[in-house]
This record gives structure tokens, C-alpha cells and sequence, in this order.
């Protein structure tokens, strides 16, 4: 298959390590590679706008997470070539996509869990969490010590218009941590349930599996590297 101008390849082979992506490893060995995965891949297009929130500081922790040092989605290529496709298929409608989180470094996952455990301090909980409280973010299963990210097929996204550039309507915002979330959550707006539809439905034809509790969250199956949770820095 012809590679789509929407990827650019990362190569992650041992021998590129230093140079392509930096993927300096944490001693745990969350970011063990095995010799049969060369390659990971950016993901970008005209159809495509990526605004990587772990990047900026408008999320759920409040600030920019480690690990992430550049705004640039970077998934397994078997999914950024999937990913590929349907923003593709999306443009033929008029609609492009934008990336919210691809590949999450270990690091940016312990950073996510540090804050969970530090003392609330209400500084994005209106935003992010009204009815929910922060010391049941791992119970509600929001958060977790490990996270399918971190392999490199997951991708939490939403839709926006080509020609306005306005995102589109889904009912809620990103990492909207309640359980209007939820994917087929009985929303009073008719069009925020169409749009969350509409996503689904163009992510599963290319073998996206949504995260029902959210309707932004697409794991790519079968998963390339399953067991493997890496940790090298987003450049």
C-alpha cells in the first residue's frame, strides 16, 4: 500500500533511537522495543489539525504533562496509516480532524497519576470535572497507571469543519471527565449525538474501537505492540 501524504515515518529501530525520535528509555522498562517494531509515525494533512492538549495547558491536570515537548501526533504506523484514511474519507464531507492526544509517553501517564493523588486544589475542576471527584478518578476509570496511549494506537479526537476551521458540536468538551462522556450518552442536542455518530462510524470502517466512557477515545486493533507501554519524548 502506498504510504498516505498524511504520515510522516518515525523510525524507532534501536539503531535510530538517538536520532529519529530520541527514544531515550525509563530504567522501569515501560519503553522496551522489540526488534521487530521499527516504526512509529506523525500524523498530518491539510485535513488534519493537530492540538495535542497534553502540549498546551488546557486539560484536566492544568498543565503541560512531561514528555511532551513538541505538538505532534505520533501513532504505530499500522494506525496513523488507518487514521489516515479517515480523515480522507471525512474531507470528502467537508470535515477534517482534530487530535487531541496520539502517543502518550510512561512519563506523561505517571505525571497524570501524581496529580491524582496530590491534595484537590479545584483549579480545573469546573472545566474538566464538576460532578465528579478528583480522588475517584481511578475507581470511575479515567485514569489509570497504565494507558493504552503509551502503545501507540490510541487516539482521542473530535471533528471540525473544513471551511470554518469550528470544531463541531459532541456534546462535550475533550477529557470532560462525567458520564455525558459517554459515547452514546441520550443527549438533549440532536446534532452533538449525530456528530458522535458520524466520528464512530468513519473510525470503525478503518478498525477503530471507541472507549464507550468517552466519545473521543479510538484504539486501533489489533494493536501493534499490545503488551509494550513506551516512554520516549513527543519531539
Amino acid at each position: 500500500m502506498k504510504p498516505s501524504p498524511l504520515i510522516t515515518t518515525c523510525l524507532l529501530a534501536a539503531a535510530l533511537m538517538a536520532t529519529a525520535c530520541d527514544g531515550n528509555m525509563a530504567e522501569t522498562g515501560h519503553a522496551e522495543i522489540p526488534q521487530e517494531s521499527p516504526e512509529f509515525a506523525a500524523v498530518e494533512g491539510d485535513n488534519v489539525k493537530v492540538a495535542l492538549r497534553y502540549f498546551r495547558g488546557d486539560n484536566l491536570v492544568g498543565e503541560r504533562l512531561d514528555g511532551y515537548e513538541a505538538n505532534r501526533c505520533l501513532l504505530a504506523a499500522e494506525a496513523a496509516e488507518a487514521l489516515a484514511r479517515v480523515a480522507e474519507r471525512l474531507a470528502e464531507e467537508g470535515l477534517g480532524l482534530e487530535l487531541f492526544d496520539c502517543y502518550r509517553p510512561q512519563r506523561a501517564v505517571d505525571h497524570f497519576v501524581r496529580w491524582a493523588a496530590a491534595p484537590e486544589d479545584h483549579t480545573t475542576k469546573v472545566a474538566f470535572y464538576p460532578r465528579e471527584e478528583k480522588s475517584l478518578m481511578f475507581e470511575r476509570g479515567y485514569i489509570a497507571e497504565r494507558s493504552g496511549h503509551s502503545r501507540g494506537a490510541t487516539v482521542d479526537l473530535g471533528l471540525y469543519g473544513l471551511a470554518t476551521g469550528a470544531a463541531l458540536d459532541m456534546g462535550t468538551g475533550f477529557d470532560f471527565m462525567d458520564e455525558r462522556s459517554a459515547t452514546d450518552y441520550p443527549l438533549e442536542s440532536e446534532k452533538a449525538r449525530t456528530n458522535r455518530m458520524l466520528l464512530r462510524d468513519a473510525m470503525q470502517q478503518q478498525g477503530f474501537v471507541n472507549y464507550s466512557q468517552e466519545w473521543w477515545h479510538y484504539t486501533f486493533k489489533p494493536e501493534p505492540y499490545p503488551e509494550t507501554y513506551f516512554d520516549f519524548p513527543v519531539r
